[in-house]
C-alpha cells in the first residue's frame, strides 16, 4: 500500500509523535509499504527518511512552542498528496491537517486520534475546581466538532482501549483500538549501572540508602510534572532526575524551586543513555493522566524499572501491582503516598518489572495490526466483480 500520514504534530525536536512516525516509516518499508509523511516545516522540501519520505510544507509555528507548526494551506498538503497518490490517507490532527486529509479523495481515509484534548488540556487546569463529568459536559461542543471531523473518515484509530470507549461515548463513529508499542531493543539491553547511580546520588545529595527516581516527560501542563515534583519535595531522602524539555520549562523550574534533590536533565536524544538511567533508577514517576498508550512507561518496564503513575488513561492501563503503584491524577499527596508504597517494597517491585521486560508490545506488532486494518478497509472499498 501507499500510505500518507498528514502529521501536523510531527517535528524534528518532537517527542512521542516523532518517535512513532519515524518508526512507521522504517517498519512500513520493511513490510513492503510506501509510507510518506506530510508535516509542517519552515520551507517546502522533500527528504528521504527511514525508508520513506517526509514532505515538509511551509507553515507558521505554533504560538508558544515554535518546534511545532500548523497547517494553514490545504493546497500545499494536497499537492504533496497528489505526488504520493496514496491508497490510505491518515489525518493525525484535529486541526487543519485533519480536515485537509479528510477532504482528499483517497480510497481509505483514517483519523489517527493521538490525544484526548479535554483530558490533556482541560482536566489539568480545571479538575481541582470542576468535576470531570461537568468538564466533559461543558466540552460537548468540542466533541460534536470532533464527531463531525471523524465522520469524514472511514476509521478512527486510537492507541488505547480506554480512549476508544471514551470516544465512542461522545459519538465518534467507527473507532478502532490498535494499541501502540515500543522499540524495546535499547531498553532490554540496559542494566543497572552502579557508577551512574553513585553519580546521580552525589549530584542530588542523597544519603546512603536514599531512593533515586526518574521522570521522562515533555514540559507541558498536560504532563502534570508539578504534581510529581511537589510529591518528591514532600519526601525525605528521595531524589528525582527529570529528562525532557518543552514550552513549560520555566514553570517546571519554578516548581523545583531550587530543591537540590531534583535535577532537570533536559532533552536526551541518545536512547541507550536514557535506557541506562531507567534501569539504574528505583522507579519512574509519571504525572500525565491523558496518555493514549504510555510509551515512556512501556520503555521503563522494558528496562526493568518499576512505575508510579496516575490511575487513569494509558498510564493506568499499564500499571499492575506486581511492579507499580497508582494514584489520583493531580494529587501530589496521593503521588507521594504511592512513591512511599513503591519504595517500601522496592526489591519486589524491581523483580516484578524485571520479570516482564520482554513482554512489552512492540512497534512491529502495532504496525502489523494497523496495516492489516487498512488492507481490510481497502479491500472493502474496491468493487467486486
Amino acid at each position: 500500500m501507499r500510505i500518507a500520514d498528514v502529521a501536523e504534530f510531527y517535528a524534528e525536536a518532537g517527542g512521542g509523535v516523532k518517535t512513532y512516525v519515524d518508526a512507521k516509516l522504517q517498519i512500513g518499508a520493511a513490510l513492503g509499504h510506501q509510507v510518506s509523511v506530510i508535516a509542517p516545516g519552515r520551507e517546502d522540501r522533500v527528504e528521504e527518511r527511514n525508508g520513506g519520505r517526509v514532505f515538509w510544507v511551509r507553515s507558521p509555528p505554533v504560538p508558544g512552542d515554535p518546534r511545532y507548526g500548523l497547517f494553514v494551506r490545504r493546497e500545499g498538503v494536497h499537492r504533496a498528496l497528489d505526488t504520493i497518490e496514496p491508497d490510505v490517507v491518515e489525518g493525525s490532527s484535529p486541526y487543519g491537517g485533519g480536515w485537509f486529509a479528510a477532504s482528499y479523495p483517497a480510497p481509505v481515509r483514517s483519523f489517527i486520534f493521538h490525544q484526548d484534548p479535554v483530558a490533556a488540556l482541560a482536566h489539568p487546569f480545571l479538575d481541582a475546581w470542576i468535576s470531570r463529568p461537568r468538564l466533559d459536559g461543558l466540552a460537548r461542543p468540542l466533541w460534536s466538532y470532533l464527531s463531525r471531523l471523524g465522520g469524514r473518515f472511514d476509521t478512527t484509530v486510537v492507541a488505547g482501549r480506554w480512549l476508544a470507549a471514551r470516544l465512542e461515548a461522545f459519538g465518534l463513529p467507527r473507532v478502532t483500538a490498535v494499541p501502540f508499542g515500543i522499540d524495546p531493543a535499547p531498553f532490554l539491553e540496559a542494566r543497572s549501572d552502579p557508577e551512574l547511580r553513585a553519580e546521580w546520588r552525589a549530584r542530588l545529595g542523597l544519603p546512603e540508602g536514599g531512593a533515586l527516581l526518574v521522570a521522562v516527560s515533555r514540559h507541558h501542563p498536560e504532563k502534570r510534572l508539578a504534581t510529581v515534583i511537589a510529591a518528591v519535595r514532600s519526601l525525605t531522602d528521595v531524589g528525582l532526575v527529570v529528562f525532557g524539555d518543552g514550552p513549560a520549562r520555566k514553570s517546571v523550574e519554578r516548581a523545583v524551586g531550587g530543591c537540590s534533590r531534583i535535577h532537570l536533565a533536559g532533552y536526551v536524544r541518545d536512547r541507550p543513555s536514557l535506557a541506562r538511567a531507567l534501569a539504574s533508577a528505583d522507579g519512574l514517576v509519571h504525572g500525565s493522566a491523558a496518555e493514549t498508550f504510555g510509551l515512556v512507561l512501556s520503555e521503563a518496564l522494558a528496562a526493568g524499572c518499576p512505575l508510579v503513575a496516575p490511575s487513569e488513561g494509558g498510564a493506568g492501563e499499564l500499571v499492575r501491582p506486581e511492579f507499580g503503584e497508582t494514584y489520583a491524577a493531580g494529587d501530589a499527596e496521593a503521588c507521594a503516598d504511592a512513591i512511599r508504597r513503591l519504595l517500601a517494597r522496592r526489591g519486589a517491585a524491581k523483580a516484578g518489572a524485571e520479570a516482564i521486560r520482554t513482554q512489552q508490545r512492540t512497534l512491529e506488532a502495532h504496525f502489523h495490526d494497523l496495516f492489516a486494518h487498512y488492507a481490510a478497509l481497502l479491500a472493502a472499498s474496491r468493487p467486486h466483480c
